[in-house]
């Protein structure tokens, strides 16, 4: 390539100033500012202040107590976000991709938002092109498939554009940039060409339409049970249930819950140097029954080194090694094969070229032609089609080692691999495991994960990889030389040589047409178009920019030794979150049915907000944070929202049974208002611990320690604060009815259980 110097120093602040700077045009988290603003002015926010403000104006401040809770719960979530965010911003900057330009005459690596325009860059294989440029110098193979959805690589060679957001697959060039900022190909149309994976997270999903369903409902109810309540009670005491009966449908706790939980798990990893670049992801890699991992760079250091030359057809070593020689001088250093021959052997340029063609992972192969001859490096079954002639030295080494063929031809090169190419030798590379692959892979055998390694090497070579690293039952099977459809044949192999990007890409999506939830491994332009269509994607930060830009997590010190700690956080948020949203779903459940139930029953509603606030604090909010924390590595199986439902709609409708028949006993036994409420208070509180315990089994020294604290807790509450919480005097007859329609709560709970599972298997949820 020809010196180029590129823009002076000066010339860069002067563009600096201008504002014609590679800014960033996405903002990767909310702003401190958003993130309260979205905490605190929220719709249940808003609704608890307009039921607050109902609860003042009628001068029952007691009952006004729900509002801390409220405001301790928003203010959790605020703080946890921020750290979160704080977190995320800074391993972000530690992530961002970096650029080589040229200012000045000398190279140097900047961040991609220092580049100004008309900056001089340096783009080679693995580079994602981060703005707009015209190529100056050199040819490169450019795959557009982020922008423009088609996989096929395109040539882009002197004076062509090449656009931001597409990496480079091959080759090298110096290119000008002719866009910064908004003007570039990316930001322009982002919203319409540029591929976004949809967030597939079921408790994403599962809480907007609890929001969605309560949102709809809360008013309409709120009017309906206001009207229905009026000849009940005085105005004061019709305003003061009706709050009641609404601050229970609505669930600010479990969206608080989740999101925290979330955060602090963003928070967790990142110790472990792992950077969540989506929330939600978190989630999917806990639920992943299959993982795709690529060879090099993940299961091997991807540190390749030449550990023997083989010579073919009498052809003398001395030959080989200059021709090695010249080809890891005129060629760039841009795949591992020329890396690593480049490092073994001193660089010669005592020969005029003709002709370059650079290394493409699609063809797998690369030449240059000098005035005499030319010679080509690739895989041996690729370059020579007929291998039989050497299929002994290839069984000899192939099986655990990276084998490239050397050979000849007597004529210039074009784009086209020539027929009749001469062997000359094999080029033995090995590539480093890495220390921790066998244990990382053992983990995941033991968690029930089935694993598939991807490689584009031979199958062969992939093979014994596989079994160095404690892979068992393998089968290997040759990519190049299938003719079956992927989809058929996916689930009855685990090993994949000569894999072609896109098939690797195939290979997912026909993992997931299989009904599996498919993780991702890589760190190569190769690996893109799969990583992109995994449900969890996961990138080695020594890889390219383009494999780093579009995972969802991101390996800051390329450890694999990390992904079990990554899983293990996914499964202790996910699980516990599933308990816990039992308690809140509950409470939702039972507040709604009982809102329902009282507009049409001619009977007061037996609930007062400060009851609710008891209630909730002790069965729901503090049992929901302290075990949403816990460790819990338990594979997660089944739907989240059956899992949820399981467990809170028997809950509920009990505790509705329990309320339907107290609020009824008057008609049987002579019983006053207060021991009305008190009853339904007891009895609400009781079933909840009910399900307190069904979710905390088996009890460790944690949740005994807690149950029993809760217990005390709520018994405190109502023996010693029982005017705060507007309750009467436990006599023995309010005791013993307590205990009796207890026992009746646990005979209803199991009848409601058992019914559930029944609907539930035959009705899809």
């Amino acid at each position: 390539m020809e010196k180029l110097k590129g823009l002076s120093e000066e010339k860069v602040l002067e563009l600096k100033e201008k504002g014609l700077v590679n800014y960033n045009t996405e903002v990767k988290t909310k702003s401190i500012g958003q993130i309260i603003m979205m905490n605190f002015f929220t719709l249940f926010n808003f609704l608890n202040f307009g039921l607050a403000l109902a609860i003042f104006l009628v001068g029952s401040y007691k009952n006004l107590l729900f509002l801390g809770v409220v405001f301790c719960n928003t203010l959790i979530s605020t703080i946890q976000e921020i750290r979160s965010k704080k977190v995320i911003d800074k391993l972000s900057l530690l992530n961002e991709s970096k650029a080589t330009v040229i200012r000045d005459g000398i190279e140097k690596q900047i961040g991609i938002h220092e580049i100004v325009l008309g900056d001089i860059i340096k783009l080679r294989a693995g580079n994602q092109i981060v703005t707009d440029s015209r190529i100056l110098d050199g040819e490169i193979l450019v795959n557009e498939s982020l922008i423009t959805g088609e996989s096929e690589s395109v040539t882009k060679n002197k004076d062509m554009e090449i656009l931001s957001g597409s990496f480079v697959v091959s080759g090298s060039c110096l290119a000008e940039v002719i866009h910064v900022g908004a003007d570039n190909y990316t930001s322009q149309i982002s919203a319409e060409a540029k591929y976004i994976k949809k967030v597939n997270s079921e408790i994403m999903n599962f809480l907007n339409k609890i929001i969605k369903y309560i949102s709809i409902a809360i008013i309409p109810i709120g009017v309906l049970l206001f009207l229905g309540q009026m000849d009940s009670g005085s105005f004061s005491d019709t305003i003061i249930h009706v709050v009641a009966a609404l601050i229970g449908m609505i669930p600010e706790g479990l969206v608080l819950l989740t999101s925290t939980v979330l955060a602090i798990s963003v928070i967790r990893l990142s110790k472990y140097n792992v950077l969540v670049q989506e929330l939600y992801c978190i989630e999917t890699l806990a639920r992943v029954d299959t993982i795709c991992l690529d060879k090099t760079g993940t299961i091997t250091k991807g540190e390749m080194e030449v550990s023997k030359l083989v010579p073919l057809n009498g052809t003398n070593m001395n030959e080989i090694i200059d021709a090695l020689s010249m080809m890891s001088y005129h060629m760039d250093n841009d795949n591992q094969t020329m890396e690593a021959i480049s490092k073994k052997y001193a660089r010669r340029n005592d020969h005029k070229v003709i002709e370059i063609v650079p290394f493409s992972s699609q063809a797998k192969w690369s030449g240059i032609s000098f005035e005499d001859v030319s010679y080509i490096l690739g895989a041996p079954e690729i370059v020579l089609k007929d291998t039989s002639k050497i299929d002994k030295e290839l069984n000899l080494y192939t099986s655990s080692n990276r084998t490239i063929l050397l050979g000849k031809v007597n004529y210039k090169l074009n784009k086209t691999l020539p027929l009749d190419v001469e062997p000359m030798g094999l080029v033995i590379i090995n590539d480093k495991v890495r220390l921790e692959a066998k244990a990382t892979l053992e983990y995941f055998k033991e968690q029930g994960v089935d694993i598939k390694l991807i490689s584009g090497d031979n199958p062969k070579t992939v093979a014994g990889v596989a079994e160095k690293v404690g892979l068992t039952n393998i089968k290997y099977i040759d990519m190049s030389r299938c003719d079956t459809p992927i989809i058929d044949m996916v689930d009855d192999y685990n090993v994949f040589g000569r894999v072609k990007p896109k098939q690797k890409k195939e290979i997912v999506m026909a993992l997931k047409a299989h009904g599996h939830t498919v993780a991702m491994t890589g760190d190569g332009v190769n690996d893109v178009l799969a990583l992109k269509e995994a449900d969890c994607s996961v990138a080695m930060n020594s890889g390219s920019d383009a494999a780093r830009n579009v995972s969802q997590l991101v390996l800051l010190d390329s450890n694999f030794s990390s992904m079990p700690k990554v899983v293990a956080e996914g499964r202790r948020s996910i699980n516990n979150i599933q308990r816990s949203s039992s308690l809140f779903l509950c409470k939702t459940t039972y507040a709604t049915l009982l809102a329902v139930l009282f507009m049409f029953l001619p009977l007061s509603y037996p609930f007062e907000p400060i009851q609710l606030t008891l209630i909730s604090v002790v069965t729901i909010g503090i049992p929901s944070f302290i075990l949403a924390l816990e460790p819990n590595n338990e594979r997660i199986n089944g739907k989240i929202i059956l899992n949820v439902l399981k467990r809170s709609i028997p809950t509920a409708l009990t505790i509705v049974a329990n309320i339907i028949i107290v609020t009824f006993l008057p008609n049987i036994i002579r019983l006053t208002t207060d021991e009305v409420s008190t009853l339904c208070v007891l009895l609400t509180g009781l079933t909840g611990f009910m399900l307190l315990y069904r979710i905390s089994v088996p009890f460790n020294t944690l949740r005994r320690c807690l149950f029993g604290f809760l217990i005390v807790l709520f018994s405190v509450g109502v023996i010693l604060f029982r005017e705060f919480f507007s309750l009467t005097i436990l006599t023995p007859k309010l005791l013993i009815l307590t205990f009796a329609l207890f026992m009746i709560a646990i005979t209803l709970f199991n009848i409601f259980t058992d019914l559930f599972y029944k609907v539930s298997k035959k009705v899809k949820i």
